[in-house]
């Protein structure tokens, strides 16, 4: 494995007042840009809520330089990057992340936008309508509700508890008065001694700086501006108090006048009160049937103010009071209190932090060196740590069997075995199980069950592996919820050493998935494997909890298992791996690393099986699935799939995604308002290409809003057509280079293997899509958009509303 290259970061304010930090990461290959205004929902005049919220999304509506269309957003978009805000009680955030090359016109975009919004009266109209969707929308979530009435224990005094979401009473666009307001708030804050610029990249750090002084050059020059300190959280002596719903209680904590240090303080006692290893306050209260979950997480910190909520999942039928589990608290917190400061956990929670570090995209970098947030637990942690301690009440006098957690296995490296390169116990059924080093062949290594490809470099710290079964039945839906439930505590101590590790169900397969660092991987696989097949697991009988998520991210959580085949379904574990079939893909590893998977290799379940099944067509079919989302919004997916599996038809579905991306946005969003989710994209679902479109709507039936997708597909071909050659030539480049592997992160890499495996393309595969795409002339995408609207490959609907009848028909 590679020494760590530990980035560089600096920090430094310009001339002109603005803050910047600048993190030099060789190893990234993306950059990001995150700014942070010093202003959010709390600083907006009383009379306007919902003030910045409106404003953050006016910024971007497009400027006289670059109007919508050629703003940060399509910009980014066409890129292949991401791109957001958030409006917080004291902040407002802008971040985004792009390959390289087209970082500077990122950044000179995000400038542009924030020094010379246009904001004229018409665009404002239409942004406050979609700004009434989302409260539309957030006043019908239960769990937003849940969360804003989280505060109803707060003083009414304090900004907490008032009105912040913005909706079309409370934006009266017309009226002089707010448009003072919305000017004056804007010039107040939206200047230079406000913000901090963030930038995380491969460039040096003069690069970087060099960028940042010419983003500064547009940004109106300005002193930092204070901004108005809260009354005090509680109205009255107490500084916690209680709430309890059905099979929940929700524990508040207010502080006041703490240290600048509490913010990671906090994220200390907060990491450590969500563990569920054994002697722990999680532990104890499963094991008396008091709570089955427990989560801590900050609300709120501002000006020495915070608010710390504890959440509890209390069991279906519990009988104690809750009290019972405040004192286990408390009591909790005294041991915890008792260890003074804390140097065993705070040298693992240091080494935790620094293995998310080194899997941190360059967003999470920048986002991270933003908010200013320390690496650790430092010295004025501690003593702010202990500050919050003491305002809770927690005393060096505990009365339970508590015990600190046990030190996380993977975050330790451990020494290979001298004879790792043998794999030990192969058997027959694990016949082609090779490493490069043993068999350099590539056609061996094409029909091996494991295939350990060198798509990607192999010198890096990160790396992948995907492991699949092809079931007789499909895992029921308790069996399923119950092995995830195992594999949590594991998942848990994976992530902390840099293991992002899934174990999923679709139709008749399972998939495991293993991304991040590679070191810590044959032994999370190994313990994952043993976990799976444990004859001895604890198989409740109760049906999992269901957690409440938007109409729109039912359908996508829904899609994937309506495109593959699916029989009766089967809880026996034992009969499920018996009758196992498994194959995988591995990249991105060293030869050390697939050495020692050797053994973790010899344990997997199943019948080693090479022989690839394509994924099931639906040419010329029009399928149609009903979800019911539980919500009065509407939402639709549609999904086309190419009509075969050759890769010329996937470079011109992409090239296809890559020009419907903005217009779609611009018109189903922009101009018609049919809601705040709308996109549009190209999605791979277990080996099939598809485009992928989606509207969430409070007021448009799904058949209304497939009405409106097909009508933007049918003025497709003309929309090609007008595009002049240059942009065309210009767009279609932007899309060959997101491909490039010196610009492709290793996790997205690894999943277009995986994909192209599933579709049955070689491990070349990523070497020809650039190739491919930039063979796609006018005229055959041309052609594409005609096969698109043929419904050549099939279409897909998943909707919350029932089938519309013909050509669509209910998908079995």
């Amino acid at each position: 494995m590679p020494a760590l290259n530990h980035p560089r970061l600096h920090t430094e304010t310009l001339a002109n007042g603005l803050r910047v930090t600048l993190r030099h990461a060789p190893d990234l290959k993306r950059c990001a840009a995150a700014l942070r205004v010093a202003a959010g929902s709390h600083d907006v005049p009383l009379a306007w809520p919902g003030l910045a919220h409106f404003l953050e999304h006016l910024l971007f509506l497009g400027t006289e330089r670059f109007p919508a269309e050629q703003g940060l957003m399509a910009y980014v978009q066409g890129h292949g990057g991401q791109v957001n805000a958030r409006t917080s009680e004291r902040t407002t955030d802008f971040f985004f992340e792009l390959p390289p090359q087209a970082f500077r016109g990122g950044l000179e975009r995000l400038s542009d936008m924030l020094a010379h919004p246009r904001m004229n009266p018409d665009d404002q109209r239409r942004e406050r309508e979609v700004l009434h969707a989302e409260f539309v929308a957030w006043s019908r979530d239960a769990t937003a509700q849940q969360q804003f009435a989280l505060f109803d224990g707060l003083s009414a005094a304090h900004p907490l508890r008032a009105f912040h979401a913005g909706n079309r009473y409370s934006l009266p666009v017309p009226q002089p008065e707010f448009q003072q307001a919305l000017k004056g708030f804007y010039q107040q804050f939206y200047q230079t001694g406000q913000m901090t610029l963030s930038l995380a990249g491969p460039q040096s750090l003069d690069e970087l700086k060099a960028m940042a002084q010419a983003f500064a050059v547009a940004i109106t020059h300005g002193e930092k501006v204070p901004q108005t300190k809260p009354t005090l959280l509680m109205g009255s002596s107490d500084n916690s108090y209680q709430q309890a719903g059905e099979r929940r209680l929700d524990l508040l904590f207010a502080f006041e006048a703490l240290p600048d240090s509490s913010p990671e303080a906090l994220a200390f006692l907060c990491h450590w009160l969500n563990t569920e290893k054994p002697g722990g306050l999680l532990a104890q209260l499963r094991e008396h049937g008091l709570a089955e979950n427990l989560k801590a997480a900050p609300l709120y910190h501002y000006a020495g103010q915070a608010l710390l909520h504890i959440e509890f999942t209390r069991p279906a039928r519990a009988t104690q009071p809750d009290k019972i589990i405040r004192e286990r608290l408390l009591d909790w917190l005294g041991f915890f209190a008792s260890h003074q400061d804390w140097a065993e956990l705070r040298d693992e929670y240091a080494a935790l932090l620094q293995r998310q570090q080194q899997v941190s995209s360059a967003l999470q970098l920048a986002r991270r060196d933003s908010e200013q947030l320390e690496a650790g637990l430092s010295e004025q942690g501690v003593v702010a740590l202990k500050a919050i301690l003491k305002q809770i009440g927690a005393v060096d006098n505990f009365t339970g069997q508590w015990q600190l957690p046990t030190p996380n296995p993977f975050l330790r490296a451990e020494t290979p075995a001298s004879n790792a390169g043998l794999i030990r116990g192969q058997t027959s059924a694990h016949r082609g199980l090779r490493t490069f080093a043993q068999d350099r062949s590539r056609s061996r290594r094409e029909r091996s069950p494991m295939q350990f490809s060198q798509a990607l470099p192999d010198n890096t710290d990160e790396g992948a592996i995907y492991l699949r079964w092809r079931l007789e039945f499909a895992p029921h839906n308790r069996l399923q919820s119950n092995l995830e439930n195992n594999l949590r505590m594991l998942r848990e101590d994976a992530r902390q050493a840099g293991v992002d590790f899934s174990f999923s169900a679709s139709g008749n397969e399972w998939l495991l998935k293993m991304t991040g660092l590679q070191e810590p991987m044959p032994t999370v696989l190994e313990h994952a494997l043993k976990e799976l097949t444990n004859p001895d697991a604890d198989f409740s009988q109760k049906e999992p909890a269901s957690i409440a998520l938007m109409p729109i991210r039912q359908l996508l959580k829904a899609l994937p298992d309506l495109c593959l085949e699916h029989t009766v379904a089967s809880d026996d574990l034992q009969q499920l791996w018996s009758s196992a079939r498994w194959d995988g893909l591995a990249t991105g590893l060293s030869a050390q690393t697939q050495a020692a998977m050797g053994f973790a290799l010899s344990r997997i379940p199943g019948t080693a099986d090479s022989q690839l099944t394509p994924p099931p067509s639906i040419r010329s079919q029009h399928l149609w699935s009903t979800f019911a989302t539980e919500s009065s919004e509407h939402a639709l997916l549609l999904f086309c799939p190419t009509a075969t599996h050759d890769i010329a038809d996937e470079a011109a579905w992409r090239l296809l995604a890559h020009v419907c991306q903005t217009p779609f946005y611009q018109r189903l969003r922009v101009e018609l308002q049919l809601g705040y989710a709308v996109f549009s994209g190209l999605r791979q679902l277990n080996g099939q290409t598809g485009l992928l479109f989606g509207v969430q709507s409070p007021s448009v039936a799904p058949l209304d809003l497939l009405e409106h997708i097909e009508q933007f597909l049918s003025e497709l071909e003309g929309m090609i057509d007008r595009i002049d050659e240059a942009t065309f030539i210009a767009q279609r480049q932007a899309l060959a280079d997101q491909f490039d592997n010196t610009a492709l992160p290793n996790a997205q890499a690894a999943e277009l293997l995986w994909q192209g495996k599933l579709a049955g393309h070689l491990s070349d595969y990523l070497k020809h899509l650039p190739q491919a795409i930039l063979m796609i002339d006018r005229e055959a995408l041309l052609a594409a958009a005609q096969r698109l609207n043929r419904a050549d490959g099939g279409w897909r609907c998943l909707a919350s509303g029932p089938c519309s009848g013909t050509p669509w028909q209910v998908a079995k």
